[in-house]
């Protein structure tokens, strides 16, 4: 009898191929130049961002504040 080859993928196949895949896809954005480098200095990460006044917390209080049914 001859062998047929059969149109399905192997388990190793498969994985080899997603890993190249993944390979090329990190390359290609690192030579890309999408990494970019973090813009922030010490001071302005460790600066406090929470605003009591702003209106955006003051809506969140007030729709908080509605009685419960």
């Amino acid at each position: 009898m001859a062998d047929r080859h059969k149109g399905t993928i192997g388990r190793r196949q498969l994985l080899r191929t997603g890993v190249l895949g993944i390979i090329a896809t990190a390359i290609s954005a690192r030579e890309s130049g999408t990494l970019a480098a973090d813009t922030e200095t010490n001071s302005e990460k460790r600066k406090a961002r929470y605003q009591a006044n702003s209106a955006e917390v003051q809506n969140f209080y007030r729709v908080n504040r509605y009685p419960k049914r």
